[in-house]
């Protein structure tokens, strides 16, 4: 028979057994879940490495000292490879009629842009079309588009370079239009105006030429309706394309040109 005694003792066996089988589960529990706690630590950690080496974790005012130490560190300064514009204004002259015809339609001509991002040497197609090389020669000889801004980059679907709008705007003009010439230049197969084509900007509407044209960099899908009367040089293609990789202001493939392109100063000459 079981004395009272023993039943005391037993049951604070079973106590004590008890309390360590708890013991011991969380014991079991704590383990597991500074493992856990462990693993997920080393993850942000790895991560977090990661991020920063990748430069997303950029300490600011060291970035901010290391562009101000460095001009060059500049996204803009990086982005523009061009010179600042020589001294001058632009001229806002306007006309009522096109010029008189005065060009000898049998000469040789070429149009030269002094531009802050290099010089650009433009054949003119005097023969084919007369009355647009004829107006060149007379708003260039008026100073017309000296200290003006190229105003429009394209780099999606068609590549190409704007220029000759006094206002930078896109609107502006000499005051009179020109007829649509050369419309079917041998150069335009299957409407695209090759590389290197330099041809006039309209409205969208017949003989709405004014003074705005613009520089093919890329072979361009176009259709026949914008009048083509130069082809620019190897050299002025090469500067061409440094604006061109400069990239447009919007991001979206049609904007103002990155590099500060300015005329300084165009001429037309005859040989």
């Amino acid at each position: 028979m079981v004395t009272q005694e023993q039943r005391k003792r037993q049951l604070a066996r079973e106590k004590f057994l008890r309390q360590q089988q708890r013991r011991t589960a969380a014991r079991r529990k704590a383990r597991v879940r500074n493992s856990v706690i462990a693993s997920v630590l080393g993850v942000i950690l790895i991560g977090s490495l990661a991020l920063y080496t990748t430069g997303v974790l950029k300490d600011d005012d060291k970035a901010n000292a290391s562009s101000e130490a460095s001009p060059s560190a500049s996204p803009s300064a990086a982005k523009d490879p061009c010179a600042k514009p020589a001294a001058g204004k632009v001229k806002t002259e306007s006309w009522k009629k096109e010029p008189a015809l005065t060009i000898d339609k049998s000469a040789k001509y070429t149009m030269k842009l002094a531009t802050t991002c290099g010089d650009i040497d433009i054949a003119l197609k005097a023969s084919a079309a007369p009355h647009t090389v004829n107006s060149f020669d007379f708003l260039a000889g008026k100073g017309y588009f000296d200290h003006t801004k190229c105003h429009r980059l394209t780099s999606n679907t068609i590549y190409v370079l704007q220029c000759g709008d006094p206002t930078g705007s896109g609107s502006g003009g000499p005051g009179y239009t020109i007829p649509d010439e050369n419309l079917k230049d041998k150069s335009l197969k299957g409407n695209v105006y090759p590389a290197g084509t330099v041809a006039m900007a309209n409205t969208g509407q017949p003989h709405s030429g004014g003074s705005q044209f613009f520089l093919v960099y890329q072979d361009s899908q176009l259709p026949p309706s914008y009048t083509p009367f130069g082809t620019v040089s190897e050299s002025g293609m090469a500067v061409l394309k440094k604006i061109a990789a400069a990239g447009e202001s919007t991001g979206q493939g049609d904007g103002a040109p990155n590099a500060t392109v300015v005329i300084n100063r165009a001429t037309v000459s005859k040989s």
